[in-house]
């Protein structure tokens, strides 16, 4: 008897001890199980170059989002389509600039939003206007260097 005992408390304290693991695991990992409180908008761009899926998006220099998805825009496949995942009560008007941006010098990509003054706020599923692709250094060295900056 008093070994079953033993052996159920030590299995209880093991299943604790289990789900306690991959709760921290879920939470430091940045994982969502079940979405999470998100809405999402699309930013279409001359060229995404860099950016990738999970890169962070920032209002004044705190972190309001993700990068859900990127790909071609299906009217024009000539821009990137870029699919933004925003906290809920992150709001957003919809005269709000999305630009590409580095951090550092050769750091990572990722999307600052500099919000604008109009009342209308975008919804999910709305598109950000006006965006800024990020600067390509290769392409601007090439042109300095064979004279062609203007």
């Amino acid at each position: 008897m008093n070994t079953a005992k033993l052996e159920l408390s030590v299995g209880i304290f093991m299943l604790i001890g289990i789900l306690c693991m991959v709760y921290i695991s879920v939470k430091l990992g940045k994982m969502e199980l079940i979405g999470g409180n998100y809405y999402r908008v699309i930013a279409r761009f001359d060229s995404a170059s860099g950016l990738k899926s999970g890169a962070r998006v920032e209002v004044a220099g705190v972190e309001v989002g993700s990068v859900a998805a990127i790909g071609l825009d299906k009217a024009d496949g000539d821009r990137a389509e870029v699919t933004l995942k925003i906290r809920d009560g992150v709001k957003l008007t919809d005269d709000v600039i999305a630009s590409v941006r580095t951090s550092g010098i050769i750091g990572d990509k990722f999307i600052k939003l500099k919000p604008g003054g109009s009342d209308r706020l975008l919804k999910d599923g709305g598109s950000i206007r006006e965006t800024e692709s990020a600067i390509d250094i290769e392409e601007l060295v090439s042109k300095f260097i064979h004279g062609k900056v203007d």
